[in-house]
């Protein structure tokens, strides 16, 4: 008879896993971007540039030198190389001070200074020839031209790559300066546009409060000075930003809406139909309550029934379409009053917030029907990020 044994099950013990190795980043190439740190830029360039002058020339000496002198050579180079380093060092620290002068003044500074500069070079590549490599020999006639102009010439390579690199440098800093002007400006054209709302739509609430206060309804005018303190808190977190989400956008809507139906009570009928897809859609802040206080103003109050207004909101693609439509008059002359004045800076302020915002990239029409009703419609890019205004 078998017996039962209990058999041990070995446990899944993880194995020790080698540590990650770190790809080799000479001077931290891939940390950032190269000109990122010029100081840093510098040195790896000068060093690189005067080590291929080594290698090329120790190269080109090679195959003409006999054996017994090739380390006489190598002196020599390395002379020649070490020469060239410190002088290029002393050129780079003149023409920082020259780059900043007038283009005659760092035309003719430099012109001298590489002037200067070869014939102090080849001054000492004269004495390292009769020191190390052959003292009986006098670069004269055109040897010491061909050593001159090759001299010259090096230099000269050496200043025109400098000031390219520089003066591209100085290029990008006064682009992305600005650029970040440009963005400042956009900003605070965005922030004016956006308090001309706030002081209107403050006058017509404070004025509904006065009227509740004047008429002894102290609850009323409570409850919507309670609404008016909520509203303005909800508006107040997203100041700094200018831009919120759709859903964001809707409830300040809703709580802006709360206050006016304490005035029209019954006659304001709201309907709200949001695609889910377009709630994370970020738009500029109270872009949307001008239009309702707008249909407010121009639907709900004079017609003794009301109206209904309804926001919606849809996703196509990669754009965002808002409708904002009411069921007042829609007469042909009601509707130019309505497109061309608005409620004092509605409509005007909507479109220039879109153009600061969304450049061309938008759409913003508005439509009235004979037969009654006015309609809003908006289409921008979607974006579940807010982005600097173009």
């Amino acid at each position: 008879m078998a017996s039962n044994s209990a058999v041990p099950i070995a446990e899944n013990v993880p194995l020790p896993q080698a540590p990650k190795r770190r790809g080799w980043k000479p001077f931290g190439l891939r940390e950032q971007p190269f000109f990122e740190d010029k100081d840093r830029a510098f040195w790896i360039l000068q060093s690189a540039g005067w080590a291929g002058y080594f290698l090329l020339r120790i190269l080109s000496l090679l195959s003409n030198v006999p054996g017994d002198r090739v380390w006489s050579y190598v002196l020599h180079t390395a002379l020649l190389t070490a020469t060239g380093y410190s002088i290029t060092l002393l050129m780079a620290s003149a023409f920082r001070r020259l780059i900043k002068m007038k283009p005659v003044y760092t035309w003719v500074g430099s012109i001298m200074l590489v002037g200067v500069a070869a014939a102090g070079f080849s001054a000492i590549e004269t004495w390292s020839i009769a020191t190390f490599v052959n003292s009986e020999v006098r670069p004269e006639g055109l040897r010491l031209l061909g050593a001159i102009l090759f001299t010259v010439s090096l230099l000269i390579a050496w200043s025109a790559l400098y000031y390219s690199i520089n003066f591209f440098l100085l290029l990008e800093e006064q682009t992305d300066r600005l650029l970040r002007l440009e963005s400042q400006a956009s900003n605070a054209q965005l922030a004016m546009l956006r308090y001309q709302l706030n002081p209107h739509f403050l006058f017509n609430t404070l004025n509904s409060i006065s009227t509740l206060v004047l008429l002894k309804q102290t609850d009323r005018a409570n409850a919507m000075l309670s609404r008016l303190s909520s509203f303005l808190r909800y508006t107040l977190v997203n100041e700094s930003t200018g831009m919120v989400t759709v859903t964001q956008e809707i409830e300040t809507l809703k709580l802006y809406l709360e206050i006016e139906k304490m005035r029209f009570e019954e006659r304001l009928r709201t309907h709200f139909d949001v695609d889910k897809s377009a709630m994370r859609a970020h738009l500029p802040s109270l872009l949307l309550q001008p239009l309702i206080e707008n249909a407010i103003k121009y639907a709900v109050t004079p017609q003794e029934e009301g109206a209904d207004i309804s926001v919606e909101v849809r996703r196509d693609a990669g754009r965002v379409l808002i409708n904002v439509s009411d069921t007042g008059p829609g007469a042909d002359a009601q509707y130019q009053v309505r497109a061309a004045q608005s409620t004092g800076v509605g409509l005007a302020n909507i479109r220039d917030r879109l153009a600061q915002a969304y450049g061309d990239n938008h759409r913003f029409e508005t439509q009235s029907d004979i037969t009654g009703g006015f309609r809003v419609f908006i289409e921008i890019p979607y974006q579940i990020e807010a982005e600097e205004p173009k």
